[in-house]
């Protein structure tokens, strides 16, 4: 599982900036006015080849009115999901009672500490970091999450005392499928189902399912590692900590699969949470299958209006793939499990360079980018940049002012024209010559 980290500290030290610095997003709010950051936020961090979960946190102040208190039950709840705490503390200020406090706390949970001394930037570092070391509890480290000061720094340390990847559960064998949904739609049934055998718990209430378990099974000489996962419910009816503890490993599942497996309650039709988590799938980067389960209780009418009801709530997806099954009774399964195939390909596709440039310029000549400052945008070349999500990185001028739609349209050119199913192309944008222009590195050297 990826290793999960969280920043903690008081109020307006800088927790949200390191947060967008490291995660390279602005999902945290940022503002010189305290006490921004309220629930915890998640975000992903790629350094030296490893992946780390990130949770933002709130400040945590002295005053014990009933938003602070639910701050700090947050923040205790992102220190039970954790493996790491940096504890981010601010320079200027120097050390106060509060980061004494909060240092004591995190003394008792035992749990590994690293020291973020923030805002150095225009202050000797080491001093700054040196009236901190009396904390001990951890390794004390200079940064700046404005200008990037010291990261590069901080980021080895944060690898080095989290737990080696040796020391984690051995790694699962074939592609691995998230199996995510609310609670109670079927996702334990379907997996004993596929195994043949009872291997997860089932019960009639929600909430069953605490923890992600990982069943892999093996059908036609192929081996899938499935995840079920406890059922992610609304923000406002997770209130055991148990159940918010779920949702992080649920994060986790995700992050480390080729598919999300969505499955839906067909007999209660499309609810936000649905929509919602597969939202939640997308922006992790994984490809998608939509499995609509307890199909077999539903008369025509009832199937046909849901059908129409998925073309409406998803259509924010990519062109993917929809079985309609029943896991109780091992209905569609044998088309769940091509769903997933085509899928999972298509998560890993390869897209040769010269093919993606013909992809690419064909939907450009269909559809042409937008002006800016009556200039044309100009796309000039593309290769991939990764797989699962697959990226293609395009080169040519001007790419940053290219609006969101456009990207989107070219995205699902890139995806038709490679056949791929339930899988969002990303794009990297950089400004930079073509390779395969002879004069490229001469006016390079300008």
């Amino acid at each position: 599982m990826i290793p999960v980290v969280a920043l903690v500290g008081r109020p307006n030290v800088g927790k949200s900036t390191l947060f967008n610095r490291l995660t390279r997003t602005r999902l945290a709010l940022v503002d010189d006015q305290p006490g921004v950051t309220r629930d915890r936020l998640y975000g992903e961090v790629s350094h030296g080849g490893r992946r780390i979960l990130l949770i933002d946190t709130g400040g945590l102040a002295e005053d014990e009115d009933p938003l602070n208190q639910a701050v700090r039950g947050q923040v205790m709840q992102a220190l039970l999901e954790s493996d790491v705490v940096v504890l981010v503390v601010d320079a200027r200020d120097g050390l106060t009672a509060t980061d004494r406090d909060i240092s004591a706390d995190l003394r008792r949970e035992g749990i590994p500490v690293l020291v973020a001394v923030n805002k150095t930037d225009g202050v000797d570092s080491h001093i700054a970091a040196s009236e901190f070391s009396e904390l001990s509890i951890g390794g004390v480290l200079a940064v700046s999450a404005k200008t990037g000061q010291g990261l590069d720094r901080f980021q080895d340390e944060l690898l080095a005392v989290l737990p080696s990847e040796g020391s984690a559960p051995e790694r699962l064998h074939g592609e691995q499928v998230a199996v995510v949904g609310r609670p109670n739609v079927g996702k334990s049934t379907l997996i004993n189902c596929l195994a043949g055998e009872p291997r997860v718990i089932v019960a009639d209430f929600p909430g069953t399912t605490r923890d992600s378990i990982a069943v892999t099974i093996q059908r036609d000489h192929e081996v899938i590692t499935f995840v079920d996962t406890a059922g992610v419910r609304r923000k406002a009816r997770v209130k055991e900590a148990l159940e918010k503890f779920s949702v992080v490993k649920t994060l986790q599942a995700l992050a480390s699969a080729q598919v999300a497996l969505l499955m839906l309650d067909a007999r209660s039709g499309v609810l936000d949470q649905d929509t919602a988590i597969a939202g939640l799938s997308l922006e992790a980067g994984r490809s998608i299958v939509l499995a609509i389960n307890k199909w077999d209780g539903l008369d025509r009418s009832e199937k046909n209006k849901l059908r129409r009801e998925l073309d409406r709530r998803f259509d924010f997806l990519p062109d993917h793939q929809r079985v309609f099954i029943s896991a109780k009774y091992g209905s569609g399964i044998g088309e769940l499990l091509k769903a997933l195939r085509l899928t999972m390909a298509s998560a890993m596709r390869e897209m040769g360079t010269g093919e993606l440039n013909r992809v690419v310029s064909r939907a450009i000549e269909h559809h042409s980018p937008p002006m800016t400052n009556n200039r044309p945008i100009k796309p000039k070349y593309a290769h991939q940049g990764g797989r699962n999500p697959p990226i293609v990185v395009l080169h040519g001028n001007s790419l940053d002012k290219l609006p969101a739609s456009y990207l989107k349209y070219l995205a699902r050119s890139v995806a038709k024209g490679f056949k791929m199913t339930g899988t969002q192309v990303r794009f990297e944008l950089r400004k930079s010559a073509n390779p395969y222009d002879p004069d490229a590195a001469r006016r390079s050297r300008r």
